[in-house]
């Protein structure tokens, strides 16, 4: 079942923890073992920040820090309002999943993340819309994402939302009474950004680059606008959808007119011999 306002009240979550990562991608690697994605060499068609259709995480270098890019799940997820067809769908552990078969390809999921996470999967004669899928089927097993396993420094740890916060609020506290090393901007990136997230961040640098709410726009808690954030998309889904499916009867309508009038012709030709 599907939460339709703010995260359930068994939301799971990820915090990672900037200062601790070595870069040593063995979260990387452990996401393609999982889910049987492929080795660690990015693909062709994979962006910058390393993403692609068969690599659902990466290690991207901001200053002089290693950042895990993934997939945050929102609380108010702008994939879920802008599909279509209902591929996508907010649960109420947290994790925002997709299911291939309803899936059109009309990628709107891709042009309303604020994130820009989902990839299409170029590599594949039938291609689908890929991304993390916080472990999803571990979840219901009472697994932890098998990310959060492999990582050796605890620089990305699993739990609920709710406890997640917490960790972070007494790491916050920690570094203001001089007893946390790392230097941290006090700030719990995805907390409230972009109405929150399930995939948190403590940092010492700015995590702008990853795609979160640049500073002076506004992001308010999820509770005070619900549904504000897919909504605008939401609205002209139907509108871009209407435009591609009248364009693609238009093309059928004008190649079945063209093969009946092939066969017609055909067929008066055998008529005269």
């Amino acid at each position: 079942m599907s939460a339709k306002h703010g995260p359930g009240a068994n939301a799971m979550a990820i915090l990672t923890d900037v200062t601790r990562c070595v870069g040593c991608e063995k979260c990387v690697m452990a996401c393609e073992r999982t889910w049987n994605t492929g080795d660690t060499i990015p693909s062709v068609h994979a962006a910058p920040d390393g993403l692609s259709g068969n690599r659902w995480t990466s290690i991207v270098k901001i200053k002089d820090r290693f950042v895990r890019k993934q997939c945050l799940h929102c609380v108010d997820p702008s994939c879920v309002g802008a599909c279509p067809v209902h591929a996508f769908y907010k649960m109420e552990n947290g994790a925002v999943i997709y299911k291939a078969g309803k899936c059109i390809g009309c990628r709107y999921c891709m042009l309303a993340c604020p994130y820009s996470i989902p990839r299409y999967d170029w590599d594949e004669p039938k291609p689908f819309v890929q991304k993390c899928k916080l472990c999803y089927d571990r979840l219901l097993e009472g697994q932890r994402p098998a990310c959060t396993q492999a990582c050796p420094y605890g620089a990305t740890i699993f739990g609920t939302r709710t406890e997640m916060i917490a960790e972070a609020h007494k790491r916050l506290k920690a570094r203001h009474n001089g007893v946390e090393a790392a230097n941290y901007i006090d700030k719990i990136w995805g907390l409230h950004d972009y109405g929150g997230t399930s995939v948190m961040y403590l940092s010492d640098v700015n995590l702008y680059e990853l795609g979160f709410p640049t500073p002076g726009k506004v992001s308010a808690p999820y509770d005070s606008i619900p549904g504000h954030y897919s909504h605008p998309v939401a609205l002209q889904t139907p509108f871009l959808a209407a435009t591609v499916f009248g364009s693609l009867a238009g093309i059928t309508w004008i190649i079945n007119r063209r093969m009946a009038a092939a066969e017609q012709k055909q067929k008066e030709k055998e008529k005269d011999y």
